[in-house]
């Protein structure tokens, strides 16, 4: 995780530099709804690069949004879900899904 120090002082390009890029908010979406595997959230976020993918999701799991959970098994199976911090994003993405909406019954 980020100190203060680290962070913008503004709170909202705080939560910018934190989930601020397209894929990061595509891979929160598709995680609010269950823990996804790797190649799962490939194969759906379409146009994401393996290295983007494995930046955003390392880059997530530092700042405390994502849990990263690999299970003893052959071959080894790996799980990302939303940590309880992640979670607190989802009034967020809510209110994303609902202007988007409105958005496009105005155009």
């Amino acid at each position: 995780m980020k100190t203060k120090d680290e962070l913008p002082d503004c709170p909202v390009a705080t939560t910018v530099s934190l989930i601020g890029s397209k894929w990061k908010l595509l891979i929160i979406r598709n995680l609010l709804t269950r823990p996804w595997r790797f190649n799962e959230l490939k194969k759906d976020l379409d146009g994401i690069s393996q290295k983007v993918l494995t930046d955003s999701l390392r880059s997530m799991e530092e700042d405390g949004i994502v849990t990263r959970t690999v299970y003893a098994e052959v071959p080894p199976r790996v799980e990302y879900a939303l940590s309880e911090l992640g979670e607190s994003l989802r009034p967020i993405l809510d209110a994303m899904l609902a202007w988007g909406n409105a958005y496009k019954g105005a155009v």
